[in-house]
């Protein structure tokens, strides 16, 4: 996308978008950075609610509690040192005080950080540096610390590790998108030597959906699943009239680039990515390869839904959409053909549906600049996740030969475990906090940060539901936050995977805070439903569990209360 598309976008209507607030630092001009991203926010659905401080006020900006960073309240703080002005500093030093380079940087970032959390609460993205060879070394640069590109790179190192342990700082790699671009498309020697603002007028949109990509991701808007074609997708040749002998994988020719795709998306399903097969084919074909081929890296447990039959792939797509239960916004497509893809288009246009090029050696770079997969946190359940769909489909199966729904769900033999927030669950409630968009009452993200600050504080009280039945282990599903308000207990936060939809949870957890409240001696409980374009499935939670409205907030009168049927015991 150009530059001059995202500065158009600038004069159209984002009144009807939602509107994140994001104050922009810099130690360069930020103004076409301040346009870039505001442009992108149309082509993504939100309006940015932009601060941009005045260049190289960065420290000024965060150090003082009353500047005007502070008073805008941003969501989000985007800071950009840029390599540039770095240089220009590690020149000037004396060669002992270059040593220390990158420690003295990531000293420094780790500083500005402590001061923005101890003044406000919200996210930091951090661009990274770009890396540049100044030729004073040549390559004997890589072996002296001397050299601006080694500290660069430590630098760039240390950084990584400090967002390691700083769980609302998230990295904007601008660093790798220098390196796809090439410097000659990335930096402008004339525009920096006139202007001071660094990148070339076209990178900017790169740079805006790499912060947007994060922001998104946070947000609870990313991609949860792969749905792939088979012929000409994941293999060259068709296998139902080459024959599995005759289709291209493996090391030699062109077989060599469906294999490295079949890698890739091995590795997006051990991070948790679902994926799932449709095509139009016999079953018994269709699967011969993934059972038999001995070349092939993806095999029957890495799909998690395997659909092959004649029917238009539409309708089998909004079949894989139904098992799985996720929003089509949260799902790719991949597929060779032309038609094919302009049907599904067509007919699911929230679907993210990429135009694979024409050749398949260009599959697998195509798709890894595109980025569709962006995560703003990862735990040891993601790559557990193919299997508990599995174990869901049999579950499915298994309930068709019950005609009651009390009898099918107590032959589950459904166990819960409760427990409070503590350093094992955090980075799992705070991924489901960013995950959960359907059942999610008031859809307040959390990062682990803010997780581990909630558990501390005594005016919280927090739960967490773990289940498991006779099939398999689902994981942690469920989050409840409660909010001492005096004699009430609010609930901040309420959300569950749909995985366990109609399995009784719902019931289970009010039963659990219910019991909670009594014994604390609570009045009332309160909820609240904020509505999103999502959450729909919610909006009569409360009333089904036997709330009250009033003025805008649930009421339930804990005195009176009555626990509900379910058929889920406790560990």
């Amino acid at each position: 996308m150009e530059f001059s598309t995202l500065r158009k976008n600038l004069k159209k209507d984002f009144s009807n978008f939602p509107i994140i607030k994001v104050a922009i630092l810099g130690d360069t001009p930020t103004q076409l950075l301040h346009q870039a991203i505001k442009g992108y926010g149309y082509e993504i659905g939100i309006s940015f609610d932009i601060y941009e401080s005045d260049y190289d006020q960065i420290d000024m900006q965060i150090m003082d509690a009353s500047s005007e960073l502070y008073e805008f309240q941003p969501e989000y703080v985007i800071i950009f040192q840029a390599t540039q002005k770095s240089a220009s500093k590690f020149y000037k030093k004396q060669i002992d005080s270059k040593l220390a380079f990158a420690e003295n940087h990531i000293s420094h970032v780790s500083q500005l950080v402590n001061v923005i959390n101890d003044n406000h609460k919200c996210k930091i993205i951090y661009f990274n540096f770009t890396e540049t060879n100044d030729s004073v070394f040549g390559n004997y640069a890589n072996k002296t610390d001397a050299s601006f590109l080694y500290q660069v790179r430590k630098a760039n190192l240390g950084l990584m590790d400090l967002a390691r342990v700083t769980k609302n700082l998230f990295i904007s790699d601008i660093a790798s998108l220098a390196s796809l671009h090439g410097e000659t498309a990335v930096f402008s020697p004339t525009t920096y030597t006139n202007t001071g603002i660094v990148f070339d007028i076209d990178f900017w949109p790169y740079v805006a959906k790499s912060v947007s990509d994060i922001i998104l991701a946070i947000s609870g808007k990313f991609k949860k699943a792969v749905v792939l074609d088979l012929d000409n997708t994941l293999w060259g040749g068709i296998i139902g009239d080459d024959g599995i002998e005759n289709i291209q994988i493996g090391d030699l020719g062109i077989g060599r680039a469906f294999t490295e795709l079949q890698t890739w998306l091995k590795q997006l399903k051990e991070r948790g990515i679902i994926l799932a097969v449709c095509s139009k084919n016999y079953e018994h074909i269709a699967l011969e390869p993934f059972e038999k081929h001995p070349d092939m890296i993806l095999r029957p447990d890495d799909i998690a839904v395997f659909v092959a039959n004649w029917e238009n792939k539409v309708d089998n797509i909004r079949h894989i959409q139904s098992v799985l239960n996720i929003g089509f916004d949260s799902m790719v497509y991949l597929d060779d053909n032309p038609f094919e893809r302009n049907m599904v288009r067509n007919e699911i246009p929230a679907m993210a549906i990429p135009e694979l090029p024409e050749d398949p050696a260009e599959y697998l770079g195509f798709l890894k600049r595109l980025n569709l997969f962006e995560t703003a946190a990862v735990t040891g359940e993601d790559s557990e996740r193919t299997k508990q769909y599995q174990e869901e489909a049999k579950r499915a199966t298994m309930q068709k030969a019950y005609a009651n729904e009390d009898e099918f769900l107590e032959s589950l033999s459904m166990v819960c475990t409760v427990k409070p927030f503590d350093k094992f669950n955090t980075p799992r409630v705070a991924q489901l906090s960013q995950r959960s968009n359907q059942f999610n009452l008031r859809t307040v993200r959390y990062t682990e940060q803010d997780i581990e600050r909630i558990s501390k504080d005594e005016n919280h009280t927090t739960f967490t539901f773990g289940l498991e039945d006779k099939f398999g282990d689902y994981g942690l599903i469920g989050v409840i936050i409660l909010k001492n308000e005096g004699q009430n207990a609010f609930i901040d936060t309420w959300f569950m995977s749909c995985r366990v939809l109609k399995r009784g949870m719902e019931n289970f957890m009010l039963n659990a805070i219910a019991n909670y409240a009594s014994e604390k001696n609570f009045k009332k409980i309160l909820g609240e439903y904020i509505p999103t374009p999502k959450n729909e499935l919610v909006k009569d939670h409360y009333r089904g569990l036997g709330f009250k409205e009033n003025n805008g907030l649930w009421e339930l009168n804990v005195q009176d209360y009555k626990p509900l049927l379910n058929h889920i015991k406790t560990i």
